[in-house]
């Protein structure tokens, strides 16, 4: 791996210094310039609930385009002291399918986490929740939202405990319908929702050491 820090000269819209860590920045995801980091990622097994095991690179590359092209959903890049370390998408819940299973609030945000792979110094006891800690962070100050909507396939047990540990509440197991279109498939997901409000998820909580505050206006989506 490159010694040089990865997307040095890109923007963050966030970066926190998180104690016993280090820092992580949020970037917007660039689709050509992330490509190789995410296709590898999303490729992997342990990725299987992301849902974009065996696409090509060229596909994952339009996925992202894709993306890039909405207002309502964004792509992020976490990266740890210099080496990317997850994959975060917001999006708003009125704008997804999401929001024919359950009653949208104001101030809602649903987010997207997939967990890179363990860089330098990773597998931590510790290593997940302090990347939640700053991507929560980011979403309920940075963004000024009151709660944070996750819904992991009801199958990933171990992501839907560290979402628990987190402090996320568990909601009901939904269905969210399958989604046919030119431009994206997304077939029918058996979830669980769960929920993260800005008072239990800052109490204890120091204010981030830097942050850029909201997000660029050529931000990706997801």
């Amino acid at each position: 791996m490159s010694s040089e820090p990865y997307a040095a000269d890109r923007e963050a819209v966030h970066e926190q210094k998180i104690d016993g860590f280090g820092t992580v920045r949020v970037l917007p995801v660039e689709p050509h310039a992330d490509l190789d980091v995410i296709h590898r990622w999303v490729s992997e097994e342990r990725a299987v609930f992301w849902g974009m095991n065996g696409l090509t690179k060229q596909q994952v590359l339009e996925t992202y385009v894709h993306l890039d092209s909405l207002d309502t959903h964004h792509a992020f890049l976490a990266v740890k002291d210099g080496e990317p370390a997850a994959l975060f998408q917001t999006y708003e819940p009125e704008a997804d399918r999401v929001s024919e299973c359950y009653a949208v609030e104001p101030g809602d945000i649903g987010v997207h986490l997939l967990i890179g792979p363990a860089g330098s110094g990773g597998g931590r006891a510790g290593w997940s929740s302090a990347l939640l800690t700053a991507f929560t962070v980011y979403v309920l100050i940075g963004l000024d939202r009151q709660r944070v909507v996750v819904e992991p396939d009801v199958r990933n047990e171990k992501a839907i405990t560290r979402l628990v540990r987190q402090g996320f509440v568990p909601g009901p197991e939904i269905v969210l319908p399958e989604i046919d279109l030119p431009e994206v498939y997304l077939p029918e997901k058996r979830a669980r929702l769960a929920f993260l409000t800005r008072e239990a998820a800052l109490t204890g909580v120091s204010p981030p050491a830097s942050s850029a505050g909201s997000p660029v206006g050529s931000s990706p989506g997801e």
